[in-house]
């Protein structure tokens, strides 16, 4: 389910009325806890947090046209997607995070390499969520990211 969008704003607008709520309060989690410097934007339409060029200016290496992504969230058809670059390039911190979720959710993680996915919107553990986003500070992201993806 691919949402053209101008602003996040715009993407929420277009969403399915379940979904919604879900991806706005997943919305205001991030914006409310990633350290400052990230910028929110349309990345891949979906909703991104990026590195922007004005501290990256290399940018992403895939296109360097665009800003570094960090994280994104996405309504797919049959799920919320949360995209955390962090996870999948930090084993310690996607340790901690596997770690964590149970305490926050009854249900099994449901998970790709950088995907967090949740089927059931009164399900997302916002609380974890936020303390996720408060973990990687643009600047430890751009080290991971030079140290580990970019080739």
């Amino acid at each position: 389910m691919t949402i053209d969008a101008k602003t996040p704003d715009e993407y929420i607008s277009k969403l399915p009325e379940d979904r919604k709520a879900a991806v706005s309060k997943l919305r205001e989690t991030v914006k409310n806890n990633l350290p400052q410097g990230f910028e929110e934007c349309i990345s891949y339409k979906m909703i991104g947090y990026v590195v922007p060029h004005s501290l990256y200016p290399g940018g992403y290496h895939c296109d360097p046209k665009l800003p570094l992504p960090f994280v994104n969230i996405a309504s797919q058809k049959n799920f919320v997607a949360l995209y955390h670059s962090g996870i999948y390039a930090d084993k310690g911190l996607l340790d901690w995070f596997v770690g964590e979720y149970p305490k926050y959710v009854k249900t099994k993680l449901d998970m790709g390499k950088s995907c967090i996915r949740f089927k059931k919107m009164d399900a997302i553990p916002y609380e974890l969520i936020a303390e996720l986003c408060q973990k990687m500070s643009p600047e430890a992201w751009i080290q991971l990211y030079e140290k580990n993806i970019k080739r």
